[in-house]
């Protein structure tokens, strides 16, 4: 929101460049909210609402999910500012108890060749769980071209199964996990028996990405048949507890996708980093460049501007799609 003393013209700046970022990194994904964002970020009246809120709900996927979460997909961008200027107050009790949680089981795929390659079994502690879709790796079954990997768990429903492109030098695995211990942790955790829960979960996949939406409604049902431990906490103040809970003879593994950019700043970053750091554990982190210290240089290095950058304890290890569906191994 504004900040008493701050100037209204620069925050709606601010915004709009968020909007304006969002529409380049949706481009040949998502056309409709390439309009969207374009829109938005054009238009005052919007930009004057989005002022009001505290800053995590600038974020254009919270106030695109809600839209869809509320009311279904708008046909244009024009269609979509007429539902925000119609609808500003409901729009606005949603937004304020929402935040992006895009639980994308299909990022196991990109985890697997790191996880397959440690000592087994493995204990996986996920911070910004969410449902903790991302905790059940061993469930799903994982096409890399013709490599396939199957469950080495197993749920009594269909496992989905992830395709995802891996690049040459990729590790492929022989194996599945073996999973000792799983545990996540979220500052809301997703409640999978809850309909609108779930429902919150699929406004969340663009409109353009539809083949998003049967695995996640597969993986949902693995869910609830064996349902991952997520807790409510902080990952800034509750990690260290929960780590003590993992049995000493597995390899504790902390991972996160698309995490720290939205919950830490560039100084709790730096303190995360040097946690993760002095812990004891394997850190994961799959997440934009910028938001993984020490890596902020290779920003823009990969084509896709989109591209994540999957590191282990610090070094880039592989260059990923957000939602699955690549993986470009680096040299060691």
């Amino acid at each position: 929101m504004i900040e008493p003393g701050a100037d209204p013209t620069d925050v709606r700046d601010r915004i709009a460049r968020g909007f304006e970022r969002f529409a380049l990194d949706a481009a040949g994904r998502s056309p409709l909210y390439v309009e969207i964002a374009r829109t938005v970020a054009a238009t005052d009246r919007v930009l004057t609402f989005l002022a009001t809120m505290p800053e995590p709900k600038w974020q254009p996927n919270v106030l695109l999910a809600v839209v869809r979460y509320l009311y279904g997909t708008p046909g244009s961008g024009g269609e979509f500012v007429a539902v925000v200027e119609r609808r500003a107050d409901e729009i606005a009790e949603v937004m304020a108890v929402r935040s992006t949680q895009t639980n994308e089981p299909a990022r196991c795929a990109m985890l697997l060749p790191v996880l397959a390659r440690l000592p087994q079994p493995v204990a996986l502690l996920e911070v910004g769980a969410a449902a903790g879709l991302c905790l059940l790796p061993d469930y799903y079954t994982y096409g890399y071209g013709e490599h396939v990997v199957g469950p080495s768990a197993h749920s009594g429903v269909k496992s989905p199964i992830f395709s995802c492109r891996a690049g040459p030098g990729t590790p492929l695995p022989a194996h599945n996990v073996e999973v000792a211990w799983r545990a996540g942790l979220d500052v809301h955790p997703v409640n999978l028996s809850d309909e609108a829960e779930v429902r919150w979960l699929e406004a969340l996949v663009w409109p353009g990405e539809e083949y998003r939406l049967p695995r996640l409604r597969a993986a949902v049902e693995v869910a609830r048949a064996h349902p991952p431990r997520v807790v409510r906490g902080d990952l800034r103040t509750d990690l260290r507890a929960l780590a003590s809970e993992a049995p000493g003879d597995a390899t504790l593994v902390v991972f996160h996708t698309a995490v720290l950019g939205y919950v830490l700043d560039a100084r709790q970053r730096e303190a995360f980093a040097t946690a993760m750091s002095d812990g004891g554990a394997v850190w994961v982190a799959n997440e934009a460049p910028q938001n993984i210290p020490g890596v902020s240089h290779l920003r823009g290095v990969h084509p896709d501007r989109a591209a994540f950058l999957l590191c282990v304890d610090g070094k880039p290890t592989a260059w990923t799609d957000g939602h699955g569906t690549w993986i470009d191994w680096l040299p060691d």
